[in-house]
C-alpha cells in the first residue's frame, strides 16, 4: 500500500469556509451566460484547486513493466480492441483525468477521488485534440469535467453534460473494471500500465486525502440526501440506468458467481467475485441462456451453456464451433462510494441474495 499523509490543507480550508463564501466562489467561476443548469447551482461547490489546478494527463505514457505497483494497489482496467490498459488509484489521485486513446478511440479516463468513482468516456467530439480537464468545481463531492472545445461542464456520476453548449448531452461510455493489480495483471499478464513520468512533479508514493477513504465520519461537504442504509465509504458496484441505480456488494460474489438480475424492466447479468464485478445488459436472445463464474488462465471469466467462454469485459475467449452466442452488451455502471450513490440517485436499490 502506498503510504499516506495529511496533504488536505486546501480542502480542509474549503471545507471550513461557509455556505456563503462558497457560494461567492462559485459564482465568480461559472460560465458567464450560460443559464441553464441540470443540477441546482447553489449545491455547486469550490473544491478549492481552481480550473486545471489538478492538472489532467494529456499526454499519458504507458509501461509493460511497472515496479511500483504493489498487488494490494487499486487500478482501473479497460480493454478495447485488443488493448488492455491499467490506470492506478496513486496516479489517478492527483490528476483524475487522463486523456487517451484506446484502439483507435480518443477517451477521457476519469477518476474521482472523493466519491471513488471512474467511468472511460468518448471525447466531446470527434476530434482527438478535443480534451476533458478539472473544472475545480464539485456537485455532491463527485467530479465536474469541463470539455475544452465548448467549455461545457459534465457531472461524472450523473454521466451527463450537466451546463454549457453541450447542456444535456450523454457520453458514449466504454466498459472499464476497478480491481487489485494483482487480480488485473493474472486476467491481462500483456497490460500496459499507466507511468509516473506524467510530466508533473508529483509525490505518488503519498495519498493526498489523509483517511479520507476509510473513515465513514469524513466527508467534505455533506451528501443531499443521505443514505444510512449503508457505511458511507462502503465500496459498491452499482448498475446506472439514466435516472435510477441497483447496488450490489462485493461480498456477495465472494468465490465467484453470476447472477440474473431483473432491474428497471432490464434483464442483467452481473458476474464477478469479491475482487471485480462487471455486467452486462441481457438481449432477449441472451436471456435463454444459463451462465457461470469460472476463471481460467486463458483470460476466461465465465462461461454460457452453450460452451462460450468470455472474459471479464464479454468478449469471447474461446467457443465451441458454431455456438458462440451472441454479443453481450456492457451495462452502464460504476464502483462508489455508497454516500455518492445514495447522493445521485434517491432511493437506489441494494440487491438482496
Amino acid at each position: 500500500m502506498k503510504k499516506v499523509s495529511l496533504l488536505i490543507l486546501i480542502f480542509t480550508i474549503v471545507y471550513s469556509c461557509d455556505k456563503a463564501s462558497i457560494s461567492n466562489q462559485v459564482e465568480g467561476i461559472a460560465l458567464e451566460g450560460q443559464e441553464e443548469w441540470l443540477i441546482p447551482r447553489r449545491e455547486i461547490k469550490d473544491g478549492g484547486s481552481g480550473k486545471d489546478g489538478i492538472p489532467s494527463i494529456d499526454n499519458p505514457i504507458f509501461i509493460s513493466d511497472p515496479v511500483d505497483l504493489e498487488d494490494d494497489d487499486l487500478v482501473v482496467g479497460i480493454y478495447f480492441e485488443g488493448e488492455a490498459k491499467a490506470y492506478p488509484h496513486y496516479i489517478l489521485d492527483w490528476h483524475e483525468i487522463v486523456n487517451d486513446m484506446v484502439g483507435n478511440d480518443p477517451i477521457a479516463l476519469s477518476y474521482c477521488p472523493l466519491t471513488g468513482t471512474a467511468f472511460a468516456w468518448g471525447r466531446a467530439s470527434e476530434n482527438p485534440e478535443d480534451t476533458f480537464g478539472v473544472s475545480g468545481l464539485l456537485y455532491n463531492s463527485n467530479l465536474l469535467m469541463y470539455d475544452r472545445k465548448t467549455e461545457s461542464l459534465w457531472s461524472q456520476l450523473k454521466v451527463q453534460c450537466v451546463n454549457g453548449d453541450l447542456v444535456s448531452d450523454i457520453p458514449s461510455t466504454y466498459s472499464v473494471v476497478e480491481t487489485d493489480w494483482k487480480t488485473w495483471k493474472s486476467m491481462y499478464p500483456e497490460t500496459l500500465v499507466l507511468s509516473e513520468d506524467t510530466g508533473y512533479s508529483r509525490d505518488y508514493e503519498t495519498y493526498p486525502y489523509g483517511d479520507y477513504r476509510t473513515n465513514n465520519n469524513f466527508l467534505l461537504f455533506s451528501p443531499a440526501p443521505y443514505d444510512r442504509r449503508l457505511p458511507s465509504k462502503k465500496r459498491v458496484y452499482t448498475i446506472i440506468d439514466k435516472t435510477v441505480s441497483k447496488a450490489y456488494l462485493f461480498e456477495d460474489f465472494t468465490g465467484g458467481k453470476a447472477i440474473l438480475d431483473t432491474f428497471n424492466g432490464k434483464e442483467y447479468l452481473i458476474v464477478g467475485n469479491e475482487y471485480v464485478i462487471n455486467s452486462f445488459v441481457l438481449s432477449q436472445e441472451n436471456q435463454e441462456l444459463t451462465f457461470e463464474y469460472e476463471l481460467s488462465e486463458s483470460g476466461g471469466f465465465f462461461k454460457d451453456n452453450l460452451g462460450t467462454v468470455r472474459s471479464v469485459f464479454g468478449d469471447v475467449v474461446s467457443a465451441n464451433q458454431g455456438n458462440i452466442g451472441d454479443y453481450l452488451t456492457p451495462a452502464i455502471s460504476v464502483v462508489s462510494f455508497w454516500f455518492a450513490i445514495g447522493a445521485f440517485y434517491p432511493d437506489a436499490e441494494i440487491y438482496m441474495p
